[in-house]
């Protein structure tokens, strides 16, 4: 019979959790998953215990595995570090966002750092799930744990940096079907993080140091970043040239050997919105920077995705000016709250971005704004209005903006819609809909990526 394994994941999150419960869904795995009891997100503490699972959005087996995990006494969450005391394992899976100057807020690291080194006991493996800027793990996560254990690492215990790659949405699925990259340290530590990975991870166990592991995090992000960007370029190009960026993707990844992104009204979640900062903080402290003046890439790359917004509201006054009507006594209606489709995930998401350049930009032309999600709950959004009632939304309505591509949207009834609108304006930040039968509707269509004149 095997060992019993005790295992403590601190943060409950879209990584903690999922991660947690796969754990504790193994043969002799129990595993106490730690969330701190605050006002916004203390409630999960009771919510997970009773078997539930605290998001809205669809993803797969995640409800019955929860269920099951706690039914079988295999997996529990409290707020008491103390729980870390007999841990073999000690997952970090906290929030490591960038401030306003874009530099790392790592009072959660830190605090959780200073915790474990209180609560440990010698010989157990930590693994630093967050992603953190290059340099982080060795430089804050290590000294913190030594000074306040008075251990070693590489001796008394073992510090791997062992990043998450999930997707709302999909939570589940890239744990277990996506490489995992191991940067231990030392060989006891890569082979104690293997063993622990290899009873979830389907797909390779990678080993690097940790250095390595943290760079990949950070560059696999940028990367995808940065080919946002590029699309979100070409969508700005093609309106001009009056044709379709989405109809010229579809040729060019016809081509086995290309897979050109898609453009749209921002770019949200939790990852690639600060991952690329991170990557350039790490840059600047860490190393010598002789090449500094030829970094550059990542930071127009950020600021061209952070336009996007910007023009979701251009393209409304565009779409407003052709109806003859001004920006004043309007209602403005946003479709999609959450940053990620048919998920409750509103970390950074593109709507707050609009709603505040709106807010700004308009404070005081007597605009109602209501928001429309199926997925996301009020105690999740406070900026406006909201609702999951369709009808209610769209009433008397001189504005309908589309954010987030949620299935829902795909099969809306234009010809009712164009019947409860004031005035029939649709803005596509996702490529929603076909611009030929929205016009024919009677809509007046402004899209990202496509152009408002006729051919």
């Amino acid at each position: 019979m095997s060992e019993t394994v005790h295992i403590c994941v601190i943060g409950m999150g879209y990584v903690g959790i999922p991660m947690a419960v796969l754990l504790a869904d193994v043969e002799n795995f129990y595993v106490t998953g730690i969330q701190r009891k605050s006002q916004r997100s203390g409630w999960k503490i009771d919510w997970l215990n009773n078997g539930k699972n605290p998001f809205e959005g669809v993803e797969p087996g995640l409800n019955e595995i929860i269920k099951r995990v706690v039914e079988n006494k295999k997996f529990h969450v409290t707020d008491d570090f103390k729980s870390c005391e007999n841990a073999d394992y000690i997952l970090i899976d906290v929030q490591t966002p960038v401030d306003d100057e874009k530099n790392p807020r790592y009072e959660s690291l830190i605090e959780v750092s200073e915790k474990i080194s209180k609560h440990m006991k010698k010989g157990v493996t930590i693994i630093l799930e967050s992603t953190v800027a290059p340099g982080t793990t060795e430089n804050i996560v290590q000294p913190i744990i030594e000074e306040g254990s008075g251990l070693v690492r590489g001796k008394d215990f073992y510090l791997v940096f062992s990043f998450e790659r999930v997707m709302p949405g999909k939570l589940l699925e890239y744990i277990i079907n996506f490489p995992r990259v191991i940067g231990g340290g030392c060989k006891e530590a890569n082979v104690k993080a293997m063993f622990l990975y290899g009873k979830v991870v389907k797909k390779e166990l990678q080993i690097t140091d940790t250095l390595t592991a943290e760079l990949t995090k950070c560059i696999e992000n940028a990367y995808r970043d940065v080919n946002i960007a590029f699309a979100n370029e070409m969508a700005l190009l093609c309106e001009d040239f009056n044709r379709d960026i989405f109809e010229i993707i579809t040729l060019i990844n016809y081509r086995h050997d290309r897979m050109m992104h898609s453009p749209g009204s921002g770019v949200g979640g939790h990852c690639l919105t600060k991952d690329p900062w991170l990557l350039i903080y790490g840059f600047e402290k860490y190393t010598n920077t002789r090449n500094r003046d030829h970094i550059k890439l990542i930071p127009e790359s950020r600021s061209l995705n952070d336009f996007m917004p910007i023009h979701m509201v251009e393209l409304m006054e565009d779409a407003l000016k052709e109806a003859g009507k001004i920006v004043d006594n309007l209602k403005i209606t946003i479709f999609g709250v959450s940053y990620k489709a048919n998920t409750d995930d509103t970390r950074n998401t593109p709507t707050e971005h609009i709603l505040r350049i709106l807010m700004k930009r308009y404070h005081s032309h007597n605009i109602n704004y209501i928001a429309h999600d199926p997925y996301v709950k009020e105690k999740d959004y406070q900026m406006t209005e909201l609702t999951n009632n369709f009808s209610e939304a769209i009433i008397n309505s001189d504005v309908l903006i589309f954010v987030t591509n949620h299935k829902e949207y795909y099969d809306i009834d234009l010809k009712m819609v164009k019947e409860k609108v004031k005035t029939p304006i649709i803005i596509d930040g996702r490529n929603i809909f076909d611009k030929k039968v929205v016009e024919s509707n009677g809509f007046i269509y402004r899209k990202i990526g496509e152009g408002s004149n006729k051919p």
